[in-house]
């Protein structure tokens, strides 16, 4: 069976790699994403949806769900080809200087591809305990995408960090009531987030670790801890449950495609190009002397790589395109 060819093929569907596709629509580019999450919008869209983001161009403050419903509406105009929960594991340059994408699910043929991985594929640190996984995708979170199902719910969030943090002072006011969970005496959190979870109704308990999760297999009903040391234990009654241990992400994945790897970052040159001709890296993976690693900087970095890739397939085309105001 012969594969449909795309002229650009973005690896990563963050915000980045999100504007990336609208821009290559702009400029008629047949795209595709490779998301290895199971929805658009990378970390933020999937680990802090409601937090507000402040270094916009144009917005005074958003929030991340906000920004990922405004790219996706932009992305749209051009319906590019999304494909979910795959990871891009493998590269083949052909013998025409096109490439075949591996993936666990299938094969993807394109002419050009621009990474806009961010750090890389990422996933949560799991709770490693007993009947953890049972819960897993029940009543046991390992990120907030949706606040209003813990609304009336009483909540125990795990965690010591700003995610933690955070998480507990949004719900305060949505759930029946909020436990936080650390296993040290000292959050890790902002000084005045921590200041502001010791003034609200949220029940702090430290140092404790988790022991067990206790329900029927279906319906969480409470979770036990312990004291790190002793034998001292603590049971909480709770509806859901939150886990913030972090996210570990790696381009291990990436190491073997024949790229100069810096770092954990991938180096570009001015066209957003790497050592491989015909593949491109934009946001958090790349790097070049200066870089600041914020979404407007990527933002930035999209039309580079697509005006590029568009070259690069037709040498006769125009880096410099139209103006979109003479497009629309």
């Amino acid at each position: 069976m012969s594969l449909e060819c795309y002229d650009i093929t973005i690896i990563g569907g963050g915000p980045v790699g999100l504007f990336a596709s609208f821009y290559a629509g702009l400029r008629q580019a047949k795209t595709k994403i490779i998301e290895s999450l199971p929805q658009l919008g990378g970390q933020p869209g999937m680990l802090y949806p409601d937090k507000i983001i402040y270094d916009i161009a144009g917005f005074p403050s958003i929030s991340a769900k906000d920004l990922t419903n405004n790219l996706l509406e932009q992305m749209d105009r051009f319906k590019p080809t999304i494909c979910l929960g795959e990871e891009a594991f493998k590269v083949e340059v052909l013998e025409n200087n096109q490439f075949l994408i591996h993936t666990p699910k299938q094969t993807h043929l394109t002419k050009t591809i621009i990474i806009a991985a961010g750090n890389g594929p990422f996933q949560p640190r799991r709770l490693e305990i007993e009947n953890a996984a049972v819960y897993e995708d029940k009543q046991l979170h390992y990120f907030v995408n949706n606040i209003e199902r813990f609304r009336d719910k009483v909540v125990t969030i795990c965690g010591g960090g700003d995610s933690a943090v955070d998480w507990a002072l949004t719900l305060e006011p949505i759930a029946k009531h909020v436990n936080i969970v650390h296993r040290r005496n000292k959050f890790r959190a902002q000084e005045h987030s921590v200041e502001l979870l010791n003034q609200s109704s949220v029940d702090v308990y430290t140092p404790y670790v988790p022991l067990s999760i206790n329900g029927d297999g279906e319906r969480l009903e409470s979770v036990t801890f312990k004291a790190p040391r002793g034998d001292e234990q603590l049971t909480l009654p709770c509806d859901e449950f939150i886990v913030n241990y972090g996210f570990s992400s790696s381009i291990a994945g990436l190491k073997d495609w024949g790229f100069n790897i810096e770092r954990n970052t991938i180096p570009v040159d001015s066209r957003m190009q790497t050592n491989v001709p015909g593949i491109f890296a934009i946001g958090d993976i790349a790097s070049y002397v200066g870089k600041v690693k914020i979404i407007a900087t990527g933002f930035g970095e999209a039309p580079l790589a697509v005006n590029n890739a568009v070259a690069h397939i037709n040498p006769d085309s125009n880096v410099q395109p139209m103006h979109s105001t003479s497009l629309f």
